[in-house]
């Protein structure tokens, strides 16, 4: 399970948030720009902006090529010239990697995670052919490798990876900044990694809204990432949500949020649990020991 797009309910604090006079720039830098569509943030303990522009620099370029290989929208980039030409030769290695991780969520979802679902979201909002989309939905009917990635009906089938992309940039970026020596970060690039701890010395305090945007639970994350689906928010037609099951059904429920060792893990997770009973649910967490799921709305 996939979909178009989808918009991002985490909002962050640090614990110190009510006590602005101790959360000072020179206590945490901060940044808030875009990625993939969403918004995004980070704040960088024990730097001040000044010396922290070096590596807000650093991070928006990692952001930009990122999207060039991950974004659905933009014409360039290796997913548009993939689902335009059917094949892609010599695949950036951060999209085989991804590609690897949607194999193992798509195994182990029992298919309801599936990249390829792009085509039946196609056709259920334009209204044309749902029946043909559907027929080129598999993910296992995919080949790619290090030499080229090619998909199994070239001008029909296309993929979505926007149910885990934005957890993988976060978890990207994340790792850009603790390979610069940094170890007290919070990131938020769609999805949330939490490093280390803020500067009062207690865990990162990360709030989950659930429908209509309203704080829901509050969490502590230390060297763990979080990651939440909304399938109710609609978008381009009022018949289908954001997330969308690859038989087309409506999913199971609106808001859902896991949290996992890394952000694209919980992204993807969070999107697949989406589609699936709650009797289903467990036996597909347990087989991820690291994840849990933190709210379901």
């Amino acid at each position: 399970m996939t979909f178009l797009s989808r918009r991002r309910f985490l909002t962050i604090s640090a614990a110190s948030a009510a006590c602005p006079t101790i959360a000072s720039a020179a206590t945490a830098a901060r940044w808030r720009g875009s990625a993939l569509g969403a918004p995004a943030s980070m704040q960088l303990v024990g730097l001040t902006d000044t010396q922290a522009r070096p590596l807000f620099a650093a991070v928006e370029a990692e952001v930009t090529r990122l999207e060039d290989i991950f974004s659905l929208y933009r014409p360039k980039s290796q997913l548009s010239r993939l689902n335009r030409d059917g094949f892609l030769m010599q695949p950036a290695p951060e999209l085989l990697s991804l590609f690897s991780l949607c194999t193992v969520l798509h195994q182990n979802s029992g298919g309801a995670f599936d990249p390829t679902i792009q085509p039946l979201w196609t056709a259920l909002v334009s209204g044309t052919d749902s029946a043909t989309a559907r027929k080129t939905i598999g993910w296992n009917k995919v080949s790619a490798n290090s030499d080229a990635v090619r998909l199994p009906y070239p001008g029909h089938s296309a993929l979505t990876l926007n149910g885990v992309a934005q957890g993988a940039i976060t978890d990207r970026i994340a790792a850009l900044l603790r390979s610069k020596g940094l170890q007290d970060v919070l990131v938020d690039m769609g999805e949330v990694v939490a490093l280390g701890q803020p500067h009062d010395g207690r865990d990162w305090q990360v709030s989950l809204a659930g429908p209509e945007s309203q704080i829901t639970k509050r969490i502590s994350l230390r060297d763990r990432a979080v990651a939440t689906s909304d399938s109710g928010n609609l978008m381009l037609t009022d018949a289908h949500g954001h997330i969308l099951s690859p038989t087309g059904q409506t999913p199971a429920r609106r808001v859902l949020s896991v949290s996992a060792n890394s952000a694209a893990l919980a992204d993807g997770l969070s999107t697949a649990l989406c589609a699936l009973t709650d009797g289903d649910m467990p036996s597909v967490l347990n087989r991820f020991q690291d994840a849990r799921l933190e709210m379901k709305v």
